[in-house]
């Protein structure tokens, strides 16, 4: 009996919070009892500041995962603007110099998030002729999931249903030829490829997401199972056909190509965006331009370096290059040696701390096959991972593995990956100012492990006019991932033209340069990481020029510095190092740039 008194009344309290929303159980309100109160926004910390809110968002955008939901577009906007408000209120003017550039910081890293928020709003309506009422109504199912609402079997089962008849209906129109790839029009049912695209990737997100829904309440709500399971079963598999018929109508991908490159191009307006939250003072065709001159010095000192080989054509020296690769199973000895050779040359030379752990506990993978049609080259960072090619393996694709990962093109992806690039930089944003890994840029990561090609180069750390070679491919690379990734965001170039321009201009094999192509628009980097690597490099090299060259600094308190100021765009670091006079008005406008 008491057991019985006790459910009845948890269940009439159940039943007052339902009633009440702006109730808890608890009595306070769920609206606004974890919001921070001013007076205590007032004493905190900018680091605690920063902390906070990066495990606030990494909360928000867990719980409001479903992309295109209005709901996680609100919640989050509001939780920008609450924060750029509060962040407005503090005494600029009483921070010392650290706290001045991570309040720079987070305002731009805030305003960035609106921007983007926006932007993806806008991509999203390109694609609502393929999605529709039906779309919102599923969003609404996997939402009040989420918020653990009661539902009932019969309704929803009427939901899905008619969720799963709209979507038949809709292929049934994407297969007759009334939605086609071109300008985007209501009344011919006209949609770019890079909208429908993204329609594509929606759908089959929002099918994982509905299947996380169907799996909560099947089996341990009886009625549910009873009344949804049939209809949910039929509309699982309907989107699946329905994607997959997006893809290959209007996209133009056919059944079984997993090697196709689409991408989204964000246009000039969005480049411009990104451009100013990077703190970078220049145009796309600007920093179009910049990617032409660096390509033109280096063709310059390639053909310098084809002479002393005895080849009058720098490409016919490339291709030699290119076979002087190491036999099956020496890659791994090989990229050791290089590994080992790196960190020798930057501690004789006393040219940047290397702290033992970080030089002792790096290690090693292979790249698999189906990896390597992305990263056709070595990764690094905590670790490095080797691209050479196994015995699984056709013959033209060993070829190119072997030529593409030669041992002067290794030599200088290994000191970029290793040290002093990537694996150093993960040790130290680990342990100096950790917080500041929140406003992580290709400007500053990608730039820095580009920065130490261009030095090593001036110190003449190539020897032989065979390791000049390897090193120019890839600075020859860098420039030529700025020309392409720009001109495809601003819709001048598409993926095609991208490789031919790598293998063309910098001499790439074809298969690596679909590689390196795909990797660049399949989503996983921002527009602008690719333009990173180049900018942030000749930043770095610039400001090392301003306080290095004038005495400020020694080559390795500067390159020490870098590396314990953690991640930001390059003009903050700037203004910390130089320790420049900041106003909370700060705009960026360093005109890093000078031609050789």
């Amino acid at each position: 009996m008491r057991q019985k008194q006790k459910l009845e009344t948890i269940r009439k309290d159940l039943e007052s919070a339902h009633l009440n929303p702006e109730v808890s159980i608890t009595g306070s309100s769920p609206s606004r009892q974890n919001e921070p109160h001013e007076d205590e926004e007032e004493d905190e910390a900018m680091p605690q500041r920063i902390t906070r809110i990066r495990a606030d968002l990494a909360d928000l955008t867990q719980f409001h995962s479903i992309s295109m939901s209005p709901l996680r577009y609100e919640r989050l906007y509001e939780y920008y603007t609450t924060e750029l408000s509060l962040l407005s209120k503090s005494n600029f003017k009483n921070f010392d110099q650290q706290s001045k550039v991570d309040s720079l910081l987070l305002k731009n890293y805030l305003q960035k998030g609106l921007r983007q928020l926006d932007f993806e709003k806008e991509r999203d309506e390109g694609m609502k002729p393929l999605l529709g009422s039906w779309a919102e109504a599923l969003v609404g199912l996997c939402e009040e999931r989420q918020a653990v609402k009661r539902v009932e079997g019969e309704g929803v089962a009427k939901i899905v249903f008619g969720a799963g008849k709209e979507v038949e209906r809709m292929r049934g129109e994407v297969l007759g030829g009334k939605f086609k790839s071109g300008r985007t029009s209501e009344e011919s049912g006209e949609i770019s490829k890079s909208s429908a695209y993204r329609a594509v990737n929606t759908i089959q997100k929002l099918r994982e997401h509905l299947k996380q829904w169907f799996g909560f309440y099947k089996g341990y709500d009886p009625l549910f199972t009873w009344w949804v399971k049939e209809p949910y079963g039929r509309l699982y598999e309907a989107m699946d056909e329905y994607a997959k018929s997006i893809r290959e109508v209007i996209v133009g991908i056919k059944p079984g190509d997993t090697d196709a490159i689409v991408g989204e191009p964000i246009g000039r307006a969005g480049l411009l965006a990104d451009l100013k939250a990077e703190m970078i003072p220049y145009s796309p065709e600007e920093v179009i331009s910049i990617g032409v001159k660096e390509y033109t010095w280096c063709l310059k000192e390639m053909k310098k370096a084809a002479s002393e080989l005895g080849y009058d054509d720098w490409k016919d020296a490339l291709e030699y290059v290119k076979t002087l690769y190491v036999p099956p199973g020496e890659q791994t000895q090989l990229v050791r040696f290089l590994a080992e050779e790196a960190i020798d040359y930057v501690k004789k030379n006393d040219l940047v701390t290397v702290p033992r752990v970080a030089e002792e506990s790096w290690r090693m993978f292979m790249m698999s096959p189906q990896d390597q049609k992305v990263n056709p080259f070595f990764l690094g960072g905590d670790d490095i991972i080797v691209s050479y090619p196994d015995d699984s393996m056709g013959h033209e694709e060993k070829m190119m593995s072997m030529r593409g990962n030669n041992i002067h093109f290794s030599r200088s992806t290994v000191f970029h990956e290793m040290i002093p690039g990537h694996h150093l930089q993960f040790h130290m944003i680990a342990r100096y100012k950790a917080y500041r890994q929140m406003f992580d840029t290709a400007f500053w990561m990608e730039g820095w492990a580009l920065y130490w090609e261009m030095i090593l180069w001036d110190k003449k750390f190539p020897k032989t006019a065979e390791n000049r070679i390897g090193m120019l491919f890839w600075r020859m690379h860098r420039c030529a991932r700025i020309i392409f990734s720009v001109k495809f965001h601003l819709g001048l170039m598409i993926p095609q033209e991208c490789i031919d321009m790598l293998v063309d201009m910098v001499g790439h094999e074809r298969e690596n340069a679909e590689g390196e192509v795909r990797r660049s628009f399949n989503g996983d980097y921002t527009p602008l990481y690719q333009a990173g690597y180049m900018l942030g490099a000749l930043q770095l090299y610039s400001l090392r020029e301003e306080v290095v060259g004038s005495g400020a600094l020694t080559e390795k308190q500067f390159h020490d510095r870098v590396m314990r100021e953690n991640e930001m765009p390059i003009e903050m670091l700037r203004a910390l190092i130089r320790r420049q006079d900041l106003d909370e008005d700060f705009e960026t406008s360093w005109k890093f740039y000078r031609e050789h």
